[in-house]
């Protein structure tokens, strides 16, 4: 079975002076102001295309290393991921950051680092991304 996602961006005006909002119509939540100036200049208050791609990119890495743990046998007690991906106006998306840092009772460093590896290149968006380059940091609590 197939599951099919998605959003709707409506946009008013060019490029520079305009802006719009993005609505996730799959999950109802939104809608999320987005512009150029956020994606060019950064914001905290307005989100961009390189924010969604990076909640898509550090969920769906939690999702599939909490699975590899779990099949190795160790499941974690907890995790965090946060993907920062890097945008460069007149070049585009340039690279996806992994940090994770976890706990898992029973496993060792080396084997951590092992599977937080190969769940990174397992990860579905993170194969999405196989146009830019995708670094990881793991760190095992």
């Amino acid at each position: 079975m197939s599951v099919t996602s998605e959003a709707t961006t409506t946009w008013q005006g060019s490029l520079f002076e305009g802006s719009g909002e993005v609505a996730l119509e799959s999950s109802n939540q939104g809608p999320l102001a987005v512009n150029w100036k956020a994606r060019s200049e950064g914001s905290d208050a307005v989100t961009t295309p390189e924010e969604l791609i990076a909640a898509a990119h550090s969920s769906c890495y939690s999702m599939a290393l909490s699975n590899a743990l779990a099949e190795n046998g160790t499941p974690p007690q907890s995790l965090e991921a946060t993907a920062s991906v890097t945008f460069v106006p007149g070049t585009g998306i340039t690279g996806s950051h992994l940090n994770v840092n976890a706990v898992v009772p029973g496993l060792s460093a080396e084997d951590f680092t092992r599977i937080a590896g190969e769940a990174k290149e397992g990860c579905p968006v993170s194969q999405a991304l196989s146009g830019i380059d995708i670094t990881l940091e793991a760190t095992l609590a």
